[in-house]
């Protein structure tokens, strides 16, 4: 009785330290996944960071040539300074998937607003070929083509963190802990899809 109550205890002693190592490995990928998405989002947040600081230069260079354009100029900033709230907003948690919604809403609609300012500044040929307009264009193109890229990383990222924190066994470990969702950032209006277009 004494070995094999010995090899029991042995036996149960190693099958509790698997579970505890695989329990341990499961926890430990969610957070590894969970970080990999806020350091997504943080990529993000740069290039909108960068997006909103061009937007003022550019409505101000705007405005000496489109003087009668007061209302679109006006929508630019407004739009601007909401999507650079809700940036600030979600930048603070990045888990928190009504804050990212939201930002996304607000991208989506500054991207609208800027859209439709490059298509009055059409009819505005001075403005066209003003160096100042054309360096913050090229700028504002470049950084859209940095936001897009990153918002397919995050993207990326969050759908591998959800599908690890839903799938078996690790939605037990992920609802313990408080593993919430992570949402993707996507725009949802159709016209707000298209990129902006800032050629001159």
């Amino acid at each position: 009785m004494g070995i094999s109550f010995i090899l029991l205890i042995v036996v149960i002693l190693g099958v509790a330290a698997v579970v505890v190592m695989l329990l341990v490995g499961m926890y430990n990928g969610l957070v590894r996944s969970r970080n990999v998405f806020r350091n997504a989002f943080a990529q993000i947040d740069v290039q909108l960071k960068r997006r909103h600081d061009l937007i003022p230069n550019l409505v101000e260079t705007a405005k000496a040539f489109m003087a009668h354009e007061r209302e679109t100029l006006e929508a630019v900033i407004v739009a601007r300074n909401q999507a650079e709230s809700m940036r600030n907003t979600a930048a603070m948690n990045p888990s928190d998937t009504a804050a990212v919604g939201q930002l996304a809403q607000a991208e989506g609609h500054l991207g609208g607003v800027i859209g439709r300012l490059f298509a009055v500044a059409e009819a505005y040929p001075d403005l066209k070929s003003n160096a100042n307009m054309m360096q913050l264009t090229e700028e504002l193109t470049t950084t859209e083509n940095k936001v897009s890229f990153a918002r397919q990383a995050y993207n990326d990222a969050v759908t591998l963190y959800n599908n690890k924190r839903e799938t078996f066994p690790t939605n037990f470990i992920s609802g313990f802990f408080s593993f919430g969702p992570a949402a993707l950032f996507e725009i949802t209006e159709e016209n707000e899809r298209e990129a902006v277009k800032v050629s001159f």
